[in-house]
């Protein structure tokens, strides 16, 4: 099936409006694994052009929003979450080493949170994991990596609170 990013909207708009919570989440999960294999759709997505962050759609109601990431060389975060809103990588090329972290003392305002690791992976191309609200992660690419992130609502609009590893 052919996979275009107004039908893949369309789809995450009814997986939401169904389910609002994780379970949603879920269903936008395997239909973003879905498009992920299709070549045409990723062809027709990214080119050497895409920038970093590539705002693909952004959902007039519920304010989810689509991104196309090409990152070109190695790129490493440190462990953050994505404050009020969840977020969903999908894997389209190259691999990114992921590191779950807990929760050892929380942010605030003027003071970093406090997080101790918990586990590290790998996405590869045709994965997508959901990252729900509060949910500590650090993304590592070792070279050139493009993915597709679905995030609750804009997090450019967000003041995100810093966390140290302890």
């Amino acid at each position: 099936m052919a996979h275009t990013v107004d039908q893949l909207a369309q789809s995450f708009h009814h997986a939401l409006k169904a389910q609002p919570g994780p379970g949603g989440r879920k269903k936008i999960c395997e239909l973003l694994q879905a498009a992920l294999r299709d070549e045409a759709f990723i062809a027709s997505t990214f080119s050497d052009a895409t920038s970093d962050r590539h705002l693909l759609y952004e959902d007039p109601e519920l304010g989810f929003c689509i991104f196309a990431h090409n990152y070109k060389g190695a790129k490493d975060s440190p462990p953050h979450d994505h404050g009020p809103s969840w977020a969903i990588y999908g894997q389209v090329q190259g691999e990114t080493r992921m590191s779950d972290w807990d929760l050892v003392s929380p942010a605030s305002a003027d003071q970093p949170g406090k997080v101790r690791h918990r586990k590290t992976y790998q996405l590869v191309p045709g994965m997508a994991h959901v990252y729900n609200e509060g949910d500590l992660h650090s993304p590592s690419r070792a070279g050139p990596t493009r993915l597709i992130r679905i995030e609750g609502i804009n997090m450019e609009k967000i003041k995100r609170r810093k966390y140290e590893v302890v």
